[in-house]
């Protein structure tokens, strides 16, 4: 039986997924689209509560339809109409899963000879899901969230994220500063990225375990996180730029962190 009506249950369900950070807490649910995305989910091993698609996208993608609703809880066609109406994207596939948070990995305890990425105030959801898919590339350990960052669940960061946010383990923090206290204190080696006051990165030595530290697109990172880090570094930019775009930053800091 297809969809068709926004009375649906499961449609107003879907809707409220998207649109609002708060109902996806409450619910302990996100939402993923797009074929690729959706067969991810699949075959990471996420909890999949409910599959829709529509008649053109399981012709075109019969193969990746099977492996979806095998792990699906529950598979349910839905009209095209009503799936552009839902739909978050600008060119919608026809794929869409409810997912359970509770499935995608927790980073519950920091190894001092791990290498992680910590977070703090990144704003804008397509760069915190650039560095979360970043992250996971480059073999981050995890990646550690501030409380004012925005949703890691939010239908941009799991479309930037390109299924990272399936994989990489991660964890939120109420304040980065005294996370940090925490870590350096336990002997972890903290490195605040700075513009000021900072050593070129090229010139530190990160073969032992340590936490990347990385601002808020405006404002960089918290004075007092800072003052709580073991080293100040910087990126030498010899351009006429006097900063970076924040997943751009990551990206290079992430790179010589792992290297």
């Amino acid at each position: 039986m297809m969809i068709t009506s926004r009375d649906n249950e499961l449609i107003k369900e879907v809707s409220k997924l998207i649109s609002a950070s708060k109902y996806r807490k409450k619910s302990n649910c996100f939402v993923a689209e797009g074929v690729r995305l959706c067969r991810d989910a699949a075959s990471s091993g996420a909890l999949i509560k409910s599959f829709l698609y529509t008649s053109e996208a399981a012709e075109k993608y019969n193969e990746e339809l099977c492996i979806i609703s095998k792990a699906a809880a529950s598979s349910a066609e839905i009209s095209r109409e009503l799936y552009d109406r839902l739909s978050d994207t600008g060119s919608p596939q026809g794929f869409l899963c409810v997912i359970d948070m509770n499935s995608t990995p927790r980073l519950n305890e920091i190894s001092i000879s791990g290498k992680y990425a910590a977070l703090e105030n990144i704003q804008d959801p397509s760069n915190l899901g650039t560095i979360l898919r970043t992250a996971e590339a480059l073999g981050v350990d995890g990646v550690i969230l501030s409380e004012g960052c925005c949703d890691i669940f939010s239908p941009k960061v799991v479309r930037g994220s390109m299924g990272a946010v399936f994989r990489l383990p991660f964890m939120q923090v109420k304040s980065m500063a005294d996370f940090v206290r925490i870590q350096t204190s336990s002997g972890a080696v903290c490195y605040a990225s700075a513009p000021r006051d900072a050593e070129d990165i090229e010139n530190i030595d990160f073969s032992g375990g340590a936490i990347m530290l990385i601002g808020n697109e405006g404002n960089g990172l918290k004075e007092e996180t800072i003052s709580c880090c073991t080293k100040r570094v910087k990126i030498n930019m010899k351009g006429r730029a006097e900063s970076l775009n924040a997943a751009a930053a990551a990206a290079i800091l992430l790179y010589r962190l792992l290297s």
